[in-house]
């Protein structure tokens, strides 16, 4: 694109009155820390994390801010980087004959970071000769920033220079966008992999219900929001997510206050910088809130800062993920080695050495110190900046340091003209063994330790790893415990629980409460014939269609078979009243047999009497066979039993029905009609209505037989063994033909009932054939409503009581004669007024 033609004419103007074209605007931005080199690094960091400002009026440049609070961390991570510096410039293997310089930046405040990376990318010479460009002082890479979004503000400018930046700190997981962000670096982690791992660890102890804190910027907003979608899909479910700046208005921080106050859940994740948490400790510590478990981001949780508050107690127990540890041999000496003569022109080395010795290296300037005698040494000192047993972040700085002097070795000796793009394919180790190397995002491979905040007090802080996580390996690998024991928050000795709803045991399913997220649910029992086996099954399963859910609801067990057995009580009962029946019908009939020749026992055919009673005996006896386990042969006798059984008890009825009327006309003048049904007649018609019913159970077992069925409809829980009677016409027929014989009988006795009354034994017929048709016609609903067993013992009362009922009425009448009353036993008696019947 062609440029604009007043820059054209602004340049062809200064040209022609020798001017120099190109010249510094405003102030010079000059370095904290410099040396010079063939090939510059810079660096920008933040030793004094907070300043005051003034807001700007736009009519003047505004006054420089007035930075204070020191960070020793940051500081130490500056020296780091000239360590690292002078190690390479001492290795003849790395860029020969070259040397390496650095500009380092002490930059507070996000507007003095960007001026800071202009500074580097521009050079702070005031003219520019165009006649002696030999030598650039623009930097050939840039280490920095510790924090994402002033980071972001550097490699998008910066990164129009293509010049690459190397961030040891920022890991929003925003700057691996390569469209955005084409020139960065970063030698530590992308939050995309710390949040699926934080994610991951709060599945690890079973917290399910947390809250959510972050820095209200691009680390702490995308850091949150990336772990938040990762617990969903671990199944972890957020309370509450809040986030908030430091410099924010302090309703703000009082409102996430009261709100972490009302929760429930008794962890929190906070995604935010160690300014943020430190701001939220201290007034949580105000308020007195505790027994809280911490996870903290790698951006606080082993920053030593954290025990210059009120509340660092509130933070003991806290767990969170950092970069692995390394050793860097000789920074600790060099570390100990500064001196404020080595940087005469640093302020913040000044300062930092009248802090740490509590001494003045200018009188006037702070009269109320004593003046530093020059005997002063950091040998003796240990604080943050001299610490060197854990370097976790200040190893990627020296990491960083090492990728920038391999790309420019290569840059150097390859025709690539390209540093940013040789920085992609660095790969080299560390004298410690660590490979580094970056991806096509800029990113270094995710390795992390999982540290726990044991111990802090006022100017110390103990951290213990206990677990490390690795995103490269698999995923049954990527997580891991060591043996370490874990201080919990709150002085807690166990793992603290947080959870919305507690867990359903076994038996249960869990019910999601309505307008809630999934973690809170109700406990339901597992509906009959389901169950759960787990603790928190989100469904019940059903049992095998013979299996049945036990008491508990955890096991499917064996459904329980039911059918009329004899050792129950029902069963023992009817047994009972079966054997009390045979028992009297053989009494009976031996009284009959004893007094057989008695004209009340030879009157209307002794014959019948006796197969009435052996008839009836055996219909006590069938009901026997409805009693027990079914089995394909029970089933096929009990009913044809029944069936043959009463027809034959009930044609002996009628036979001795037909009798009485038969014989009530033979008394009748020049009446024939017992001629005509004498003891002959009467064998056979009883024979015949049997022989009937004989035939109806033949044709039933012959096409369609009762066999043994489980029945597992009526009852879901248990199988009810019963006798399906396969066809039911044949059953209905078999029913059918004994209820047709018993109203016929019902009918003809009916119509007997005002014979004279010495002779008559139709009333008694009668009586005990009403009690027949009641029993069995109200055995129908009864039959077909009862469930399982109970219509098996419906179906024996029925046989019961109509046996009976027959027994009673016909046979009990005639006892008491013989028994009690002997004297109407007689001849004359029973013939009554009718002289000439027949016996």
């Amino acid at each position: 694109k062609e440029p604009p033609r007043a820059l054209i004419q602004y340049i062809i103007r200064h040209m022609l009155k020798g001017e120099p074209v190109c010249r510094l605007q405003g102030r010079a931005e000059l370095p904290e820390l410099a040396k010079d080199g063939d090939l510059v690094i810079g660096g920008v960091f933040t030793f004094q994390t907070e300043y005051d400002g003034r807001v700007p009026n736009f009519q003047s440049l505004p006054d420089p801010p007035n930075c204070k609070n020191m960070n020793f961390r940051e500081f130490q991570f500056a020296q780091t980087l000239i360590f690292a510096i002078e190690e390479i410039n001492r290795n003849p293997a790395i860029l020969p004959n070259h040397t390496l310089g650095y500009n380092i930046y002490n930059a507070c405040g996000y507007d003095n970071i960007l001026k800071s990376g202009l500074a580097l990318a521009s050079g702070q010479e005031k003219f520019i000769d165009e006649g002696n460009c030999t030598k650039t002082d623009m930097a050939q890479a840039v280490i920095g920033h510790s924090a994402s979004t002033p980071t972001m503000g550097l490699a998008r400018i910066i990164g129009r220079f293509r010049i690459p930046v190397i961030s040891h700190f920022a890991t929003c997981a925003c700057l691996s966008n390569r469209k955005e962000f084409p020139s960065f670096f970063r030698t530590i982690p992308s939050d995309f992999y710390q949040s699926r791992a934080l994610a991951q660890l709060v599945k690890h102890f079973g917290w399910s219900w947390v809250g959510a804190i972050s820095s209200d910027n691009d680390y702490g907003n995308r850091g949150i929001a990336t772990f938040m979608l990762a617990a969903q899909e671990e199944g972890v479910c957020i309370e509450y997510s809040e986030a908030f700046e430091q410099t924010g208005p302090r309703h703000a921080l009082l409102r996430i206050v009261e709100i972490i106050k009302q929760s429930s859940s008794k962890v929190i994740m906070a995604f935010m910088t160690h300014r943020e948490i430190k701001v939220l400790a201290s007034e949580l510590y105000r308020h007195n809130i505790t027994g809280l478990q911490w996870i903290g981001s790698d951006a606080w949780i082993t920053d030593p800062s954290l025990t210059d508050i009120e509340g660092h107690s509130t933070l003991v127990g806290a767990i969170g993920f950092t970069v692995t540890r390394a050793h860097i041999p000789g920074l600790g000496n060099h570390l100990r080695d500064i001196h404020p003569s080595h940087f005469p022109n640093s302020m913040f080395l000044r300062n930092f050495w009248e802090i740490v010795f509590n001494c003045s290296l200018n009188v006037t300037t702070a009269p109320k110190r004593k003046p530093c005698n020059g005997s002063e040494n950091l040998r003796g000192i240990q604080n943050t900046f001299t610490d060197v047993s854990k370097l976790t972040f200040t190893n990627n700085v020296y990491k960083s340091v090492y990728a920038v002097a391999h790309a420019l070795h290569n840059l150097l000796t390859c025709e690539e003209k390209n540093n940013f793009s040789l920085l992609t394919s660095v790969n080299f180790t560390t004298g410690e063994g660590e490979k580094v190397f970056f991806d096509s995002n800029g990113d270094s491979p995710a390795r992390y330790e999982l540290v726990n905040l044991q111990s802090a007090t006022s100017g110390t802080m103990e951290v213990a790893t206990v677990g490390f996580y690795g995103a490269s390996l698999t995923e049954d690998h990527q997580f891991t415990m060591n043996n370490v024991s874990i201080v919990w928050g709150g002085r807690s000795e166990t793992v603290p629980v947080s959870v919305c709803s507690e867990s359903c045991p076994p038996g249960t399913r869990k019910a999601v409460q309505k307008g809630k997220p999934v973690c809170c649910y109700d406990c339901v029992p597992c509906s009959g014939g389901e169950i759960s086996n787990t603790t928190d099954s989100a469904e019940c399963m059903k049992c095998p269609v013979q299996y049945w859910s036990n008491g508990r609801g955890d096991r499917c067990v064996i459904k329980e078979i039911e059918f009329l057995s004899y050792t129950e009580l029902m069963g023992v009962i009817l047994v009972l009243f079966c054997l009390i029946g045979v028992c009297l019908t053989v009494v009976i009939a031996t009284i009959f047999f004893q007094f057989r020749d008695t004209p009340i026992v030879r009157a209307n055919n002794s014959e019948l009497s006796f197969l009435l009673l052996f008839s009836l005996t055996l219909c006590f006896l069938c009901s026997l066979t409805f009693i027990g386990r079914p089995s394909e042969w029970s089933c096929m006798l009990r009913h044809t039993a029944f069936g043959i059984t009463f027809v034959l008890c009930i044609s002996c009825v009628l036979g001795k029905t037909i009798v009485v009327l038969m014989a009530f006309r033979a008394t009748l003048p020049a009446s024939n009609v017992m001629k005509w049904f004498g003891p002959p007649q009467q064998r056979l018609s009883v024979l015949a209505f049997t022989l009937i019913q004989v035939l109806i159970c033949v044709l039933w077992l012959t096409v369609s037989p009762p066999f043994p069925y489980k029945n597992m409809k009526t009852y879901q829980e248990k199988i009810i063994l019963e006798c399906d009677v396969g066809s039911a016409i044949g059953f209905w027929a078999v029913l059918g033909y004994i209820g047709l014989l018993a109203l016929l009988c019902f009918v003809l006795a009916f119509l007997a009932r005002k014979l004279p009354d010495n002779f008559n034994e139709a009333k008694f017929i009668t009586f005990s054939m009403l009690i027949f048709c009641a029993v069995w016609i109200t055995f129908i609903p009864a039959y077909v409503s009862s469930p399982g067993k109970f219509t098996v013992a419906v179906e024996i009362f029925a046989i019961l009581a109509s046996s009976y009922g027959m027994l009673f009425c016909i046979f009990l009448p005639k006892c008491f004669i013989i028994l009690l009353r002997p004297e109407e036993n007689t001849k004359k008696h029973v013939m009554g007024k009718t002289n000439d019947i027949r016996y």
